[in-house]
């Protein structure tokens, strides 16, 4: 079948509809109409409001909170509802990827959610993900179908770029080992030094800093994540680097959860600011220090290439695994 003949169809989901519309209009297509409604139990309805017979459809979802469940389930009953009218391809367009921090057993008789949202995704039928920054790169391993792992590395480090501070005195700082590789990146975007902090987990939402590794001292520090959650792990770290004789100490992150009292947290005198994309709603009148910025070509120029058949790794380097 020639693209000629193919037809694009992008849908959203409930949980963050502004996003997909930004989407829609870097594509410069309509954003498809569909029925989302509860019943009275809670159960999810879902219906599409026009044929996708034949076509190739992009359901545009953030899996996340304050109802990531809801969110996660939306968007399989979503997947189904294509699947079962006759679309020719289903794709997932997952800006923030749920319960990927259980990606492996740490402790006997725990799960590994990770992999379950996969299958659920691929029982469901799609035909192909585009995600950005996974928590760990080997979820995609995790699929059985085609992964399109994006990454925000370039676009955040192209922000710090325009804020004209001296590369020689400056250091990209891992918050863990298992973020060093992503720093190390994110250090040759910019052209500095990396750091990396080492922390133990006591329990969930709660973070120990327990050793630095590389001198941050009278340095401009870019903490560089995947995800910010509660915060607390995020403070905690830029005391640590404040201890250590940090100058300005700036925080970047891809997907800002901002669970509980995150945003008060972020407004920490030691954070000059904090940079985050919009894989995920930012609540606007409590964003103080946190700035936003849009991923949305991104995906589109992604839904395009998947669309057309053309090569998604130009859009990346393909040797750097997140």
């Amino acid at each position: 079948m020639s693209n000629m003949t193919k037809s694009l169809a992008v849908f959203s989901g409930s949980t963050y509809p502004e996003f997909a519309e930004e989407v829609a209009r870097c594509l410069g297509v309509e954003l498809g109409k569909v029925q989302l409604e509860k019943f009275a139990n809670g159960e999810i309805y879902a219906r599409y409001l026009e044929t996708v017979r034949g076509a190739d459809v992009f359901i545009v979802q953030s899996v996340s909170g304050p109802n990531v469940n809801e969110s996660l389930m939306e968007l399989l009953i979503m997947i189904d509802a294509a699947k079962r009218a006759s679309a020719r391809t289903v794709h997932a367009v997952v800006t923030h990827y749920a319960y990927a921090r259980q990606d492996r057993k740490a402790a006997a008789r725990e799960p590994i959610t990770a992999k379950l949202v996969a299958n659920l995704m691929t029982t469901a039928g799609i035909d192909s993900i585009i995600t950005m920054d996974l928590h760990q790169g080997q979820i995609q391993g995790f699929f059985d179908v085609p992964v399109n792992h994006l990454s925000a590395l370039w676009q955040l480090a192209e922000h710090i770029k325009t804020k004209d501070l001296d590369t020689d005195n400056m250091v990209v700082v891992s918050p863990d080992l298992g973020r060093a590789k992503a720093a190390k990146k994110m250090s040759n975007l910019i052209g500095c030094d990396m750091a990396i902090l080492h922390k133990e987990r006591p329990k969930h939402n709660q973070a120990e800093v327990t050793a630095l590794i590389g001198d941050v001292s009278g340095k401009d520090c870019i903490l560089n994540d995947d995800m910010i959650d509660t915060g607390g792990s995020v403070v905690a770290a830029v005391k640590t680097l404040k201890a250590k004789g940090a100058n300005r100490v700036y925080v970047t992150c891809t997907h800002p959860v901002f669970s509980g009292s995150a945003y008060e947290r972020l407004n920490d005198p030691d954070i000059e600011e904090v940079i985050v994309t919009n894989t995920i709603p930012v609540d606007k009148e409590r964003a103080g220090k946190v700035h936003v910025i849009s991923v949305a070509p991104l995906f589109a120029r992604a839904i395009q290439n998947v669309f057309g058949n053309t090569s998604i790794s130009e859009m990346f380097d393909p040797n750097f695994a997140l």
